[in-house]
């Protein structure tokens, strides 16, 4: 019995070595991946602060320029709405737009079996509290019946797929 008692001393301390050595090599590969990630990081600030000047070096010589044949205020005004419309239209360009849908929606649709609307558009309800229109999503041309069981296999049901019920 004894000799058992000395095996499972040697199966428990090789566990926690095993343990120990695991930690630090999951901890030095952590390391190294947030060394290379910081890196990446810090460039990209760089380039954002380096764009920055170069967008406000471009702003100024447009204001000089536009200074040469019109009055100081009035080039910086022109440069001003200039700016203005190109921070609008990145802005649009940015966000998705409600009429069409986006490639995770499109994704989606195309798991579901189901095509995106024709149309392009979505009907608009009346405005909302924020003074906006909501977008009202489409109805279906027949309502479900409640318990009526189903006439058959629908187009693209695989009878090899479970089937989950609410």
């Amino acid at each position: 019995m004894d000799r058992l008692d000395h095996l499972e001393h040697l199966d428990r301390h090789l566990v926690d070595e095993l343990a120990q050595v695991a930690r630090e090599t999951v901890r030095e590969e952590l390391r190294e991946q947030t060394r290379k990630q910081r890196r990446k990081a810090v460039l990209y600030a760089a380039s954002g602060a380096v764009a920055l000047y170069a967008g406000a070096a471009v702003a100024l010589a447009v204001g000089l320029a536009l200074a040469i044949g019109l009055p100081d205020w009035a080039a910086a005004l022109i440069t001003a709405a200039i700016l203005g419309v190109v921070a609008y239209v990145l802005r649009g360009a940015a966000r998705p737009s409600s009429h069409r849908p986006t490639d995770a929606r499109e994704t989606e649709l195309a798991a579901a079996g189901q095509q995106p609307e024709a149309t392009g558009t979505m009907p608009l309800a009346p405005p909302g509290p924020g003074g906006a229109a909501m977008p009202v999503p489409p109805m279906p041309p027949v309502a479900p019946q409640a318990g009526a069981p189903a006439a058959g296999p629908r187009p693209g049901d695989d009878p090899e797929q479970p089937h989950h019920r609410a």
